[in-house]
């Protein structure tokens, strides 16, 4: 995806969380599926992965930090989303509130920003939006159980990606193996 979009440079850093597991998808739960909306919705789910996007933050914030960026893009969602408690906005203005305590940048004044420009969309505003940016989305994933290389299509991502297509009124490109 990266390269498709024109990115200059794309860093892929291996990290292994199954050690830790703690999550359907980082160790030994089976992964919800077929639940309803109502169930999607109600608390933190176990593909919760703890931590994951502090980790995924912290490393970003490094590399801003040698880039002199002062900007951080994030696509967490508050709207349509399964309840992780680092998906929302509290939480990333507390990470920034820390980047500018924890890092040479924010101590000499220079903040690093943590944007989140699909926090306050649903997931059929994010496909409209993508789709009117020219993002190919044959390109992306949302499974949390793939499928000899399909997306399982009962998951809960991948259950509130077809929901945003539908609601969009846009085809969804993604290979189901279970419809």
């Amino acid at each position: 995806m990266a390269q498709a979009q024109g990115v200059a440079k794309h860093l892929k850093i291996a990290f292994d969380l199954s050690p830790i597991g703690g999550s359907a998808l980082t160790g030994d739960l089976p992964v919800p599926k077929g639940r309803t909306g109502e169930q999607i919705g109600a608390g933190i789910p176990t593909t919760y992965v703890p931590a994951r996007n502090t980790i995924f933050l912290s490393f970003a914030l490094a590399w801003a930090e040698v880039l002199g960026a002062s900007d951080i893009y994030i696509g967490v969602n508050a709207l349509d989303y399964s309840g992780y408690p680092d998906c929302r906005e509290s939480y990333i203005r507390a990470f920034e509130s820390m980047a500018r305590e924890a890092t040479r940048a924010g101590v000499e004044g220079r903040e690093i920003h943590i944007r989140t420009p699909l926090v306050r969309l649903n997931k059929a505003e994010i496909v409209r939006l993508g789709t009117s940016l020219g993002v190919d989305y044959s390109l992306t994933w949302s499974c949390y159980d793939p499928v000899n290389g399909q997306a399982c299509g009962a998951c809960d991502s991948c259950q509130l990606r077809r929901k945003g297509f539908q609601e969009a009124g846009l085809p969804d490109p993604t290979p189901y193996a279970a419809l």
